[in-house]
């Protein structure tokens, strides 16, 4: 009974711990897309406007 009971913890924390880390690869993923689209937004707005700097 033990024994069970140490299996069940540890696969209990493992899976704890993996769905923490796609959570916040999730979020870090969005992040991510969201800084992609200002970074293009910004690069058009300058390539646009024609401002050169030297």
């Amino acid at each position: 009974m033990n024994i069970l009971f140490i299996v069940i913890a540890i696969v209990a924390i493992i899976l704890a711990i993996t769905g923490g880390l796609v959570q916040s690869v999730n979020f870090l993923l969005w992040v991510g897309i969201v800084l992609l689209i200002l970074a293009i937004i910004a690069f058009l707005l300058r390539s646009i406007s024609g401002r050169r700097r030297v």
